[in-house]
């Protein structure tokens, strides 16, 4: 996925320490390991845009399987104000792990909710989680300031003061922010929603988070619910609200776009501000289809997402390939997504949209981000004429071979290096139980 989108066959790859080092046909160096890749398909690692690790305890529930965005958020809220730090970990450890496990190598998360009987430091959780399982991970410090007392979607229970918000996002950014190339923690700041917080809240956040050069993320324009909320609150559409508020440009990215005009579209492109595009959450959700092929034409920074557990039901980075592919040729035609598009957006798309220059293709002096599939398996058979597509419409498993992130193996042979997977799935169940019956 570089420039020219070059696809090499025969070639070998050198990494050293954390970086590509060289790709040639021929290397003369003693490696202290060295992967025979001559049955494999190599690609750079695909970056998540937009998440919710916590949900991944609350998934598959059946209440809420036939319901559209607000009414899923008013049952789910009540079931997210028991989180606690330990599920906060385990949780992040089970999303992480089905991300690396699926092709990913970076990802965002955004985490909100901050239940008023818990400790205030939930969100290092996650960065815990993260530096264990071996992720390069950009952690949002998300934020619900309007309860439903003041007209809110969610409960009181899990909303915070603009000052406890502002303060403890001061504290995560010197915490774990790193600014430095080939960083493996950086921090977002993410209010949830315009339907979620303050208008000054916004304002206040983005000004931290310039201050800080970090950048800052929300949802936006994912249902018509929003649409009519924002129309009656405020008397103007979501964009236009965030443009009044001062968010737009290059360091902003909005998860979903799904309810924009062409001509808010092209003020994303005029701004340089992303867009996070989740095509199974929109599907499952009956939310809409974000028009990405008009995204794309007019130069929209644009990643790929999961979006959030609950409204996905999974963390699988390759099925959200295959699912952008087919929504947008079912939506916009034949000729208005290939495979390789939906491959530079999970990369090439990622990169721009975070602003980690040294991931997200397969280059000499490139972060060493990538993951290997074996093409000798049944799936693949009579389809290797086309590496890019076989990845995004074939397969009879996502789970990748080998994932290296930052030069080191995390999966090897589809299992996870640095954790006990079981023991996860174990203890991530008894949490998740235990929330559901309220205990």
């Amino acid at each position: 996925m570089d420039q020219e989108r070059n696809r090499l066959k025969g070639y070998s790859l050198l990494i050293k320490d954390n970086r590509v080092d060289k790709i040639a046909q021929e290397i003369e160096f003693t490696a202290d390991q060295v992967i025979d890749g001559a049955d494999y398909f190599l690609y750079p690692g695909l970056i998540n845009t937009h998440h919710h690790f916590y949900q991944t305890l609350t998934r598959n529930i059946a209440q809420v399987q036939n319901v559209e965005l607000f009414n899923w958020l008013k049952y789910l809220y009540p079931i997210w104000a028991r989180l606690t730090p330990e599920a906060v970990y385990y949780s992040s450890l089970v999303a992480m792990g089905e991300l690396l496990k699926t092709g990913c190598t970076t990802s965002v998360d955004q985490f909100y909710v901050f239940p008023r009987s818990q400790p205030k430091e939930l969100l290092d959780e996650e960065f815990r989680a993260a530096e264990e399982i071996g992720i390069r991970f950009h952690g949002s410090r998300g934020s619900m300031s309007l309860g439903e007392k003041d007209g809110g979607l969610p409960p009181d229970s899990v909303v915070q003061s603009e000052e406890e918000i502002l303060s403890d996002s001061q504290r995560v950014i010197e915490k774990f922010h790193n600014s430095r190339p080939f960083a493996m923690q950086r921090v977002v700041l993410a209010p949830c929603s315009p339907f979620s917080v303050t208008e000054n809240l916004l304002r206040e956040s983005i000004k931290l988070a310039r201050n800080y050069k970090v950048r800052s993320h929300t949802h936006l324009a994912e249902t018509k619910d929003e649409e009519k909320y924002c129309q009656e609150i405020f008397s103007m559409r979501p964009l236009d609200y965030m443009k009044k508020v001062g968010w737009l440009g290059k360091d902003i990215w909005f998860a979903h776009g799904v309810d924009l005009t062409e001509r808010e579209i092209d003020l994303l492109a005029d701004t340089g501000t992303g867009v996070a595009h989740c095509p199974v959450s929109n599907q499952k959700l009956a939310s809409g289809a974000a028009n990405i092929p008009y995204m794309l034409q007019k130069r929209v920074p644009v990643g790929l997402a999961v979006d959030g557990s609950a409204s996905n039901d999974s963390s699988n980075m390759i099925a959200e390939l295959k699912a952008a592919f087919l929504m947008h040729r079912l939506i916009y035609g034949i000729s208005s997504m290939s495979a390789e598009e939906v491959l530079s957006m999970a990369t090439n798309g990622g990169r721009d949209v975070l602003n980690q220059q040294e991931i997200g293709s397969l280059e000499e002096g490139k972060a060493a981000d990538m993951f290997l599939i074996n093409t000798k398996k049944l799936g693949f058979t009579g389809g290797l004429s086309d590496s890019v597509s076989a990845l995004v419409t074939s397969g009879d498993s996502q789970i990748v071979d080998i994932n290296i992130v930052n030069g080191k193996i995390v999966v090897s042979d589809g299992r996870l290096v640095n954790i006990d997977e079981e023991e996860v799935v174990e203890k991530a169940n008894q949490i998740s139980q235990k929330m559901m019956e309220g205990k």
